[in-house]
């Protein structure tokens, strides 16, 4: 995996035209894919924003739209911890193709109890992963039918430091909730990685990336009330740490790049420029945890088993 730059300047601000392109955002009414799905919408794409709350995504949709004249967005009813949902609410976008879906929407505990869905999963590895995972069979065909589809997995820097334990995915003993945030996390991106050479395989034009987006604090991002608000002492309070890191609005830009971008390749990593916790983004090699094929693989058929999914996940 090379970290080359690319051949040709890349401008955050000033992104190319997306008219008649239909993008989908997972987690798309908050944090980086609140902002993933507002410079999507700059481009003249029809933007979806899934997520559970109609009430927070009719918020972000009317932030967006302020921002973004005659913006093209709506709301998808998605519920990743419920994984029985998950056709019907593909049914509901009423597409014939899509063009591009973020793996943006995620859960963070930060302190016990172990949680679990209503499958019976616990809960990060269950939304974060599996929903994902298992959400991929019902828009493999969506995908398919355009012309170069994508599928943008937002990972973690979290996820660096971390190794999966597949004898227990569900953190069944000696339960961490940020461990198994950065496992969550981790097991993403060995999907991501795993899904491209299965779509390599296949011959599918479908390209897989996986991208993540650094450093990304809440005081350093701007305001986009009532989707994110921030105190004067809350901003100033976080001026130091831009030194190293930076806002979700930042963050957002390698899934953006890795939807808009035809240099962009399947099967690559996309992180902030600087250390990969800041600046704009750019091809970086894999991290050292994700290199094993042999994990991803042996993730991939756990998966199916906890999922309850074919193994080809609908793909050609």
């Amino acid at each position: 995996m090379t970290s080359d730059p690319p051949s040709r300047s890349w401008d955050v601000r000033r992104l190319p035209g997306a008219e008649g392109r239909t993008f989908l955002v997972t987690g798309g009414n908050a944090g980086i894919g609140y902002f993933t799905a507002e410079q999507l919408a700059g481009t003249g794409a029809d933007v979806v924003l899934g997520g559970r709350d109609p009430a927070k995504a009719e918020a972000a949709m009317a932030s967006i739209r302020s921002r973004v004249p005659g913006a093209r967005v709506r709301h998808l009813r998605l519920d990743l911890a419920d994984l029985s949902s998950l056709r019907a609410s593909v049914d509901a976008l009423e597409l014939e193709q899509l063009d591009a879906v973020v793996y943006n929407a995620g859960i963070a505990l930060d302190e016990p109890p172990r949680r679990e869905t209503q499958d019976g999963n616990e809960l990060m590895f269950g939304t974060n992963h599996l929903g994902h995972f298992a959400l991929t069979q019902w828009l493999a065909p969506l995908l398919s039918a355009a012309p170069a589809g994508r599928i943008v997995t937002v990972g973690s820097f979290a996820a660096r430091s971390e190794r999966l334990d597949l004898d227990d995915p569900q953190s069944t003993k000696d339960y961490r909730p940020k461990r198994t945030y950065g496992r969550s996390k981790l097991a993403q991106m060995h999907f991501g990685f795993e899904l491209d050479r299965r779509l390599r395989a296949a011959g599918s034009t479908v390209l897989s990336v996986v991208v993540h987006p650094g450093g990304a604090l809440d005081s350093l991002t701007p305001a986009r009330p009532p989707v994110h608000v921030t105190t004067v002492g809350e901003r100033l309070s976080g001026l130091p740490a831009g030194l190293f890191v930076q806002g979700k609005h930042a963050g957002a830009w390698p899934a953006v790049r890795a939807v808009l971008d035809p240099q962009v390749r399947g099967g690559q990593q996309w992180g902030p420029r600087v250390f990969g916790l800041r600046g704009k983004p750019r091809p970086e090699p894999r991290y050292d945890n994700l290199t094993d094929t042999a994990v991803a693989a042996r993730l991939w058929a756990v998966s199916c088993d906890l999922a309850d999914v074919d193994p080809n996940l609908g793909l050609p």
